[in-house]
């Protein structure tokens, strides 16, 4: 998000084609970056919820306006948010979407134009959304709290057991993960044989900055496994779960592709197991796999949790075996190497820098109606080259980024202070 904000400033000009902003500094995860940081008139922060006492700091200490976008945070960080708020300009929100804007004023309204009625809000997003329930659930739980304030409504997290009758004052709170979706939340106020229901739905898929397409997650993957493995033997992949979309796309297009080039003829792939995207799980399955299969050379984990669960265990028992997949450069520093001490030689990722800066040029192509995001149209973007516009699995239009980034000690260490 770092590099969509900074790309997005510096292409904004004045009437003399001159940058309107100055942009002093960009942090990334090296939080002590910010402690030396310049003076600014604005700090924007969409980033995650652990750097929320760097960000406080910075701003007590140069007086700089906050612009705020980052969800997660707890009760006792929102309250010193609003105290900071008594002492330099902060603006925040969970969502800046003027239909949000508009749909909270909306439940709001509803909610005291429908008294007795039971209120219910469901959010729905994509399956490597991390945070649940999503900023906007929490905007729009505030709004019904904030409308009412004396009658003593209540959030409830899901249910499940012998919960008993519901009580009139709670407010059920639910999470759906799956697929790709953008976004879509949905305020429900159930009365007397009626029902109202407020529904936002972020399509964001007119066209949609992608960060590599399938079959180049797959091929890279699979030249990974060859490569590691020397060209033959046995090879493993743990996934997340069996129902994740992108994961079992991946995989697919990995079969695909060895059915199909004789390249691959003498590797085999003995196993597609799954961790749950949980580190215990992972784990376990890694050592069944070693267990199971003792002479397999390769796993290739197309998950961040798995990978790093792998790697770990690999490295800790000083197995033969060798890992790729995909993971995080931070996370999987200390684990990468091509030598016998280290589990992954090299794996993959998105390249986020080149993925911020094209979504920035590409909205700056729609706004300057450069292109309207029709299927087949060309637009250059910057120092990145020409892109064109293509066909979305969802029946939308995208820009592909292009392949994934390769991490190995060439460049993991100065990547790991990014991601």
């Amino acid at each position: 998000m770092g590099s969509l904000i900074r790309t997005t400033a510096e292409g904004i000009v004045d009437t003399a084609g001159q940058p309107v902003f100055d942009i002093v500094a960009q942090i990334g995860f090296d939080l002590g970056e910010l402690e030396n940081a310049p003076a600014a008139d604005v700090i924007i922060d969409f980033s995650n919820v652990v750097t929320f006492d760097a960000v406080v700091a910075y701003v007590e200490r140069t007086g700089a306006a906050l612009v705020s976008g980052t969800t997660g945070y707890t009760p006792e960080q929102m309250d010193r948010l609003r105290e900071l708020g008594q002492n330099a300009r902060v603006m925040h929100s969970g969502n800046y979407s003027i239909g949000i804007a508009a749909l909270r004023h909306l439940v709001a309204q509803a909610t005291r134009e429908l008294p007795g009625f039971d209120c219910e809000i469901v959010e729905t997003h994509h399956n490597q959304k991390v945070d649940a329930p999503s900023g906007t659930a929490k905007l729009l739980l505030d709004a019904v709290v904030e409308a009412e304030p004396e009658a003593g409504y209540h959030p409830v997290y899901g249910r499940e057991g012998m919960c008993g009758a519901r009580d009139p004052k709670e407010i059920g709170m639910h999470s759906l993960r799956g697929g790709t979706v953008a976004g879509v939340h949905e305020v429900s106020f159930f009365g007397q044989d009626e029902e109202v229901t407020l529904t936002h739905r972020a399509t964001s898929r007119q066209i949609f900055v992608n960060q590599a397409g399938t079959v180049a997650v797959g091929q890279a993957l699979l030249d990974a496994c060859l490569d590691i493995s020397g060209g033959e033997g046995q090879f493993a992949i743990l996934s997340a779960t069996s129902q994740a979309a992108n994961q079992n796309a991946w995989i697919d297009a990995m079969k695909k592709i060895m059915e199909e080039d004789d390249k691959y003829s003498k590797l085999e792939l003995v196993e597609v197991a799954y961790g749950d995207d949980e580190p215990q799980k992972s784990t376990d399955q890694t050592a069944a796999l070693l267990e199971k299969y003792p002479d397999l050379k390769v796993i290739c984990a197309p998950t961040t949790v798995g990978i790093a669960a792998a790697a770990k265990y690999l490295q800790d028992n000083e197995s033969a075996c060798k890992l790729t997949g995909l993971g995080l450069p931070s996370e999987m520093l200390e684990y990468t190497g091509a030598d016998d001490e280290h589990s992954c030689p090299y794996f993959y990722l998105w390249d986020m820098q080149g993925l911020g800066k094209l979504s920035a040029l590409t909205t700056i192509a729609l706004v300057n109606e450069d292109i309207t995001g029709a299927l087949d149209e060309t637009f250059t973007a910057g120092d990145l080259g020409d892109y064109t516009v293509t066909d979305a699995d969802d029946g939308g239009t995208e820009v592909v980024l292009g392949a994934p980034l390769k991490f190995d000690t060439s460049n993991i260490e100065e990547m790991a202070k990014l991601y």
